[in-house]
């Protein structure tokens, strides 16, 4: 991936997972990024998503949209997902107690838990209207694991 970046505009529908997802894979193939690597990024990008798309707009948001960046920064990989619906820091909230046993799971709240455990860093600021997420990937670890 060269200095700059890849960047795709998304409305916030049905669609925009799935676009974003193929976006991404069509990035690594380009830059041949190892397996790992795609799963763990499309994974965190289909959860923050969909969680944008399902949550942060009503009727009230005038032109809803969403952005995403994805450059390399040094060894990582920076995703940074932009959107100008509500503000909403998922860093901040409280991740949920694992349960005991599948019988005793809760649904919901596991997202974040799960993007931690397959990024290097995840973090929020609010530009403007602009709510920002940037997931951090170590790209040199993954590929360190295949020599």
């Amino acid at each position: 991936m060269s200095a700059a970046h890849d960047t795709l505009e998304l409305l916030p529908d049905a669609q925009a997972v799935p676009r974003a997802v193929e976006w991404v894979e069509g990035i690594a193939r380009r830059e041949s990024w190892p397996p790992k690597i795609v799963f763990a990024l499309t994974l965190c990008l289909d959860e923050a998503l969909t969680n944008v798309v399902s949550y942060a707009f009503d009727a009230t948001t005038p032109a809803p949209a969403v952005t995403l960046r994805c450059r390399r920064a040094g060894p990582d990989i920076e995703l940074e997902l932009r959107d100008n619906g509500r503000p909403y820091d998922p860093t901040a909230s409280e991740t949920p107690a694992l349960a005991a046993s599948l019988d005793d799971a809760s649904m919901g709240g596991h997202g974040v838990r799960l993007m931690r455990h397959y990024l290097q860093a995840l973090n929020y600021r609010h530009e403007g209207d602009w709510n920002c997420l940037t997931m951090t990937l170590a790209l040199g670890q993954a590929q360190s694991e295949r020599s």
